[in-house]
């Protein structure tokens, strides 16, 4: 008899609809129970490509005997954390307060009032490892509260004391200086893994957001040092088996230094942010692997993670089969037995390929050593055999589709389709992809349709036509840039002003005067223990910096000074943790640099399918250039001259597409040769020559030193 989840849209829910729990949803439903019946509360939150929510579900939640004492004990509420992240941010917060760390799955323990008194993450079934049983957790934490319930609300109630007094956020108010970001990058260098790349010597999450910063600081300081450390990290991941060299796409991190062996859970926001990244290192490094991981990683994104409606699903889990990883690994003999010989034996050859294997008797494909290089090796031209490997790669592809496949979370959250939303509609740009411009209007134009109610309010997730959940602070933030983002790539004036429109919202709902931040509710959201306000930036950005960088590019836009003005109090409240964290911090940083910066404003006037006008925007776009905002309309005559600043007076010069290039309230002159652009933009013709095509040239000891700008 299935319980109460049966009727949620989210599939991690469902999963556990079945389970002999009598499990519900976060509601008035559990709430008033509890409260009626004085009766403690087991919160569970997790999501559904969390591994180990799968094993304490297998080993507790289906074990009818756990399932009597959670019943008996407690009202059981399951959470998705991907669809409230606000619960999940107030109750990690008590939970690491009282373990000392978290994760998921969270195992949370209220009193009917919600006050956390006890909390921790997996629980075993038996007493292991220095963990206690779930079934003694349950057992203790319900006698606690009955035998001991004064001593328990007591520590409850300091519990949500410690909780608010932490989210009584007090930030600075001193001026933005360059000279923050030269100190963000002096003590983000010392820490960059020198052979390898990214942060940390054993488990590695991707940092897109840091990596984003040091290419910005590399362009503003002309250090070559930053840069060098995104070409490192970025290689090593690509060529790494994070990275899913058949069907495209970077699994969630890697449990070793090398990039070698992920996790294999794949998440729509970690590809999002790694598109954008890829291909701003494309534009500012020139190397075609870049390029080419971002078309596989899109590829992967349409092919595998997309619903007719143009939506984006949420994630793959690692798991299939009940085995994490079996998906994408492979074994030497089926390699060669589906290639051939010799086409297998050259594949293994290029990617790691063993009898003995990597990965519990398998191998994880990644690349050991550089293709231009092992072609050379081989002594083979490089083209033959990289359409060799294209061949065989499709080949794999279509042999891996028949397996198992690892659950899909086709529920839909705004805030990480906007992610999504934005990298292709950049990427359309850049590249010259009318395929991913189609991609990214549709899911404009399903966002916008589907995920707002009747008074236009934005909501957080949908699936099977059904959307719920007022939106929170990041799914606004998110959803303004990727609408800026689509308009610079359409010149579609409707995307500027639905982003407007948002942006206004966002002030209106998460912005606070008193303490000069934003919250990551809206003021009309159900109240709480405490209104969350998420400042770092952890896998995703954090709402708050990613308001104050779209807010400042949407004023740059339209001219509305108010925008950046706020943008600027938020960072100036984020002042010294910037400073002190940067890796936690890195797109607070980016935000920063664009506020130091005085943007380039490129306006271009001609017909979009127009070879002139093209040219003009392919100069834009061809080079890496963070801090512009670029606006056009196809003629003098255009609607939006009158209704955009930025486009007013701006006319065809000769009958030619023209392009316009201001900056600090100056105009240059306007010109219709794509060379003159690039020379108004300040483009050099080749990307930075601290790097090659096929590699980076690293000193054989390079280091940094954390006392110099450079490495030595």
């Amino acid at each position: 008899m299935p319980n109460r989840l049966i009727d949620e849209t989210s599939p991690y829910l469902q999963q556990h609809a079945n389970n002999p729990v009598e499990w519900y949803p976060w509601g008035p439903e559990a709430l008033q129970r509890a409260a009626k019946e004085d009766k403690p509360i087991f919160l569970s939150i997790g999501y559904a490509a969390c591994h180990w929510c799968h094993v304490m579900e297998r080993e507790s939640f289906e074990d009818p005997e756990v399932a009597a004492v959670m019943n008996r004990l407690f009202v059981c509420i399951k959470v998705d954390r991907e669809e409230r992240p606000d619960l999940d941010a107030i109750y990690m917060q008590a939970v690491v307060a009282v373990s000392g760390s978290g994760g998921w799955p969270m195992s949370v323990f209220l009193t009917p009032d919600l006050k956390p008194f006890y909390g921790g993450t997996y629980f075993p079934p038996q007493d292991r490892g220095g963990l206690p049983s779930f079934r003694r957790v349950l057992e203790s934490t319900e006698g606690a509260y009955r035998k001991r319930k004064n001593e328990v609300v007591a520590s409850a109630d300091q519990l949500v004391e410690h909780l608010k007094q932490s989210a009584a956020f007090q930030g600075d108010q001193d001026p933005l200086t360059e000279e923050m970001l030269d100190t963000a990058f002096k003590r983000l260098a010392p820490n960059i893994d020198t052979e390898y790349g990214g942060f940390g010597t054993s488990i590695k999450f991707p940092q897109p957001m840091v990596h984003e910063f040091l290419l910005r600081y590399g362009a503003r300081s002309g250090d070559p040092t930053a840069q060098v450390m995104v070409d490192l990290t970025l290689d090593r991941m690509s060529r790494g088996g994070i990275y899913d060299h058949i069907g495209g796409g970077f699994h969630r991190y890697s449990v070793d230094q090398t990039w070698l062996v992920p996790h294999f859970e794949k998440m729509l926001y970690d590809n999002a942010l790694l598109v954008r990244l890829y291909l701003h290192a494309y534009q500012a490094l020139g190397r075609p692997e870049y390029r080419r991981v971002v078309e596989e990683t899109v590829g992967y994104v349409l092919r595998d993670m997309s619903d007719a409606s143009g939506a984006f699903y949420t994630a793959q889990d690692a798991d299939s089969e009940g085995v994490e990883g079996i998906f994408y690994t492979w074994k030497r003999s089926e390699l060669i037995s589906v290639l051939g010989q010799e086409a297998g034996e050259l594949f293994c050859k290029v990617y790691g390929v063993t009898e003995e294997g990597n990965f519990e008797g398998a191998s994880i494909l990644f690349l050991p050593q550089e293709l231009p290089k092992l072609a050379e090796e081989l002594g083979v031209a490089e083209d033959d055999m990289l359409s060799q490997l294209a061949e065989s790669k499709a080949k794999l592809l279509r042999l891996r589709g028949e397996r198992v496949w690892p659950l899909r979370d086709e529920k839909v959250l705004t805030g990480w389709n906007a992610l999504m939303l934005g990298s292709l509609a950049e990427a359309a740009s850049v590249l010259g992809r009318a395929d991913y411009l189609e991609a990214a209007r549709a899911n404009a134009t399903f966002l916008l349709e589907s995920l707002k109610d009747a008074d236009g309010r934005l909501l957080r997730t949908y699936r099977n036509g059904n959307a719920k959940l007022k939106g929170y602070l990041e799914d606004y933030a998110f959803l303004v840039d990727g609408l800026l983002t689509l308009y610079e790539a359409t010149f579609e004036p409707k995307w500027l002003w639905e982003a407007k429109g948002l942006a206004e919202s966002m002030l209106d709902l998460f912005w606070d005067d008193d303490s000069a931040s934003f919250y990551s509710t809206g003021h009309d959201h159900e109240e709480l223990l405490v209104r969350p306000q998420e400042f770092s930036d952890n896998a995703l950005p954090s709402g708050a910096s990613a308001a104050a960088l779209a807010l400042q590019r949407l004023g740059s836009l339209v001219g509305t000074p108010r925008y950046a003005e706020t943008a600027q109090i938020a960072l100036r409240a984020m002042r010294s943790t910037m400073m002190a964290q940067p890796v936690g911090y890195g797109h607070w940083l980016c935000g920063l640099d664009f506020a130091l910066s005085t943007p380039k404003e490129v306006v271009i006037v001609g017909d979009r399918n127009e070879a002139g006008t093209i040219a003009l925007l392919d100069a834009v776009y061809s080079r890496y250039l963070p801090n512009k905002v670029v606006a056009g309309m196809a003629s003098e005559d255009d609607p939006m001259a009158e209704e955009l600043g930025l486009l007013e007076g701006r006319v065809l010069i000769g009958g030619k597409p023209t392009a316009y290039v201001c900056q600090n309230y100056a105009c240059q002159m306007p010109v219709t040769d794509p060379e003159a652009l690039l020379e108004q933009l300040g483009a050099e013709s080749d990307g930075l020559d601290v790097v090659s095509q096929s590699g980076y040239l690293l000193p054989p000891k390079w280091k940094l030193n954390p006392t110099s700008e450079a490495g030595e």
